[in-house]
Formats: structure tokens, C-alpha cells, sequence
């Protein structure tokens, strides 16, 4: 079983900055797949970027240059580093786990999901 938690959420201006960070236990996060997604108040759950066991990373077009993931393997932990927040921004986000590596921008794709951080940015 894995647990995934979030934190880092907060409110800040737009053009702010904030990092997330989803800490993992009960498996590492070496070998797997981790996304991270958002949910706006009224809308579907959205997919922010992932990366894969190799490092490699992929974003939403909304996001990308403005938003990187990385991940600490000495902490078992990835981090979403997002800056130029826009008010758009604002969502409960939320880390994702999977043992696959396809279909990555896809919520069910994943097998384990944090209980969300929210994010708030003010215009």
C-alpha cells in the first residue's frame, strides 16, 4: 500500500511562486510514475505534468514553462515547483502514483492519489 502526502499549498498573489511537495511511503517512487493533478471549484479534475522513472517530464500546455517537476529520491518525494501563478491557477492539487507508464495524463491511469493541497492565487 502507498500513502501519498501533499504540502505546500497556500494563497499568494499572481506572479507568485509556491512549491508542492508529495511525500511517499510504503513505496518508492524510483521505479514509478507520479502526476500531479488539479481541481478548480465546478470542473473535472485536470492533469498538470508527470514524470517517469527515467526523469523525463510532460506538461499541460497551460502550465508548461511556468510549472517543473522533479523528484528527490533520497526523501522519496517529488516536488511541482510552479511559478508566474495566474488566478487560473487556483485548484486543490493533488499527487497521483501509478505503476505505469502509459496513459499518464489520465487520472485513472493512477493507483494512488495524496488527499489534495489547495492553492490559492489571488489577482
Amino acid at each position: 500500500q502507498v500513502q501519498l502526502v501533499e504540502s505546500g499549498g497556500g494563497l499568494v498573489q499572481a506572479g507568485g511562486s509556491l512549491r508542492l511537495s508529495c511525500a511517499a511511503s510504503g513505496r518508492t517512487f524510483r521505479s514509478n510514475s507520479a502526476g500531479w493533478f488539479r481541481q478548480a471549484p465546478g470542473k473535472e479534475r485536470e492533469f498538470v505534468g508527470y514524470i517517469i522513472w527515467s526523469d523525463t517530464t510532460y506538461y499541460a500546455a497551460s502550465v508548461k514553462g511556468r510549472f517543473t517537476i522533479s523528484r528527490d529520491n533520497a526523501k522519496n518525494a517529488v516536488s511541482l515547483q510552479m511559478n508566474s501563478l495566474k488566478p487560473d491557477d487556483t485548484a486543490v492539487y493533488y499527487c497521483a502514483a501509478t505503476v505505469n507508464h502509459s496513459g499518464l495524463t489520465t487520472a485513472s491511469t493512477y493507483n494512488y492519489w495524496g488527499q489534495g493541497t489547495q492553492v490559492t492565487v489571488s489577482a
